[in-house]
């Protein structure tokens, strides 16, 4: 019984990349493909570089033939391929390598995260008008999506910036789009890219109001601190 289960041990194991079985289909492999292809990744790791198409077969369901038929058309589309080295003998050695397979893999993975940040990007865009939209208290008019559109094509602002500088028009009391492109300008023109460097822009311009605050309050006037990006 320990023999059994020592023997079983030193059989070893592989590690192949999750992602490798979510998208073996895109890659046009079938199940049957796949299987082979683990098969011959099972051999490399235990040091048989080329197995014959008679020890694939035996560890799968499908003949021979059916394995030297499924590795040409391996081969030919590109996901297996056969090296060539010699060794220290002079002797020629024929290898498989899976290397193609986990080139287009990648290819795969890269082209999977440029789908998810377009479609993150299109729900940022469209929540930016959701929030415009919302403040102004009706619909855009065809200008303001445009401009809105000019700032994030053109000028390459963040839509979180575009939200930072609404809440600063908002809090201003200004709700315009002329004093919106205004904050953005100015934003662009001094480095603010982020979120937090547009949040500590609009305190400390509000800071610099607050004597003007307390002396408008000393006498009787109301109180509101606002940086007038329009002035600028």
């Amino acid at each position: 019984m320990k023999e059994n289960i020592l023997a079983w041990i030193n059989e070893g194991n592989i590690t192949l990349p999750t992602i490798l079985f979510c998208e073996y289909r895109n890659l046009q492999l079938n199940e049957t493909e796949l299987v082979l292809l683990l098969n011959i990744i099972t051999f490399l790791e235990k040091g048989n570089f080329f197995p014959t198409p008679e020890e694939l077969s035996s560890r799968m369901t499908i003949s021979t033939a059916d394995c030297h038929v499924i590795l040409r058309k391996l081969i030919q589309r590109g996901l297996l391929e056969i090296t060539e080295e010699y060794s220290i003998d002079g002797i020629r050695i024929e290898k498989y390598s899976v290397q193609p397979l986990w080139d287009k893999l990648i290819d795969q993975f890269i082209i999977n995260n440029r789908k998810s940040n377009k479609v993150d990007i299109q729900a940022e865009e469209t929540d930016l008008y959701t929030c415009f939209e919302n403040e102004f208290g009706r619909p855009l008019s065809p200008f303001e999506c445009e401009s809105l559109a000019m700032w994030m094509d053109d000028d390459h602002h963040d839509p979180v910036i575009i939200k930072a500088a609404l809440r600063e028009a908002v809090m201003s009391g200004k709700l315009n789009f002329r004093y919106i492109d205004r904050i953005l300008f100015e934003w662009k023109k001094n480095g603010i890219r982020t979120i937090e460097q547009a949040k500590n822009q609009g305190q400390k311009f509000r800071q610099r109001q607050m004597p003007k605050s307390t002396e408008n309050e000393e006498q009787g006037q109301p109180s509101v601190p606002f940086y007038n990006w329009l002035e600028q």
